[in-house]
């Protein structure tokens, strides 16, 4: 019975193994996002016309675009951190805090300005709509660099209204593939990076929504607390 089972199950078992892991990829590429999300235009997408893997995931933030934005400008590793797992960030070397205060120094980008991720990794704001979106794109490495990513890469975060004075805050992820073999290393960073992006989000979303903070007025939009010392250079 086991001989004749076996060429009938051994399909069956192998087919839902891989399907099973197509559904936690895709998952995980469009955590939080509809399919109409996943599916639209979004800025920075005309950086790269054929990236290899995208992910676009999104999140809903009761509070309103220009509080979340305040969170959202400030990122980077020498600025506000991301908001993420800090310990795991900084087992890498990357030496941030995400920080749990607006702080007005950090609240200014304009395209041309680096966004690190780590103290000697950068990205370039390659376009912003103050209020709405920014786009980060890889700094382009110097030919023959042995340390170059093997893809080009950009980072898009998209601000919408949603009712009731809420948000919808997207954010989207685009590989260029630069060699055949770039999908060998950039599928772990996607698995890796899944995991970060959904806690930055929640951690946005957690920040943005907190009540009862101190809170400075300034041209229309609530400043959630002042850090009193200034930023680390």
């Amino acid at each position: 019975m086991r001989r004749v089972l076996a060429p009938v199950v051994a399909p069956v078992v192998v087919g839902a193994a891989a399907l099973a892991v197509i559904t936690l990829r895709w998952s995980a590429l469009h955590w939080g996002a509809t399919t109409e999300e996943t599916r639209e235009r979004l800025p920075g997408d005309e950086i790269l016309r054929d990236p290899g893997l995208v992910a676009t995931r999104a999140i809903t933030i009761e509070a309103p675009p220009e509080e979340v934005w305040r969170w959202v400008v400030q990122m980077g590793a020498d600025r506000g951190g991301f908001y993420s797992y800090d310990r795991l960030e900084n087992l890498a070397g990357c030496r941030l805090h995400s920080a749990d205060t607006v702080v007005d120094d950090w609240q200014h980008l304009a395209v041309g300005d680096l966004v690190r991720l780590h103290p000697q990794v950068a990205l370039t704001v390659a376009a912003v709509d103050p209020g709405r979106s920014f786009v980060l794109h890889a700094a382009p490495a110097m030919p023959g660099d042995p340390a170059a990513a093997p893809y080009d890469f950009t980072w898009s975060f998209v601000l919408r209204r949603h009712p009731h004075r809420a948000t919808r805050l997207i954010t989207r992820e685009r590989f260029a593939y630069l060699h055949r073999w770039s999908p060998l290393f950039v599928e772990p960073v996607a698995v890796a990076s899944s995991l970060m992006s959904q806690k930055m989000l929640r951690g946005i979303r957690d920040r943005a929504e907190r009540r009862g903070t101190a809170g400075v007025g300034t041209v229309g939009i609530r400043t959630v607390g002042i850090r009193t010392a200034a930023p680390e250079p």
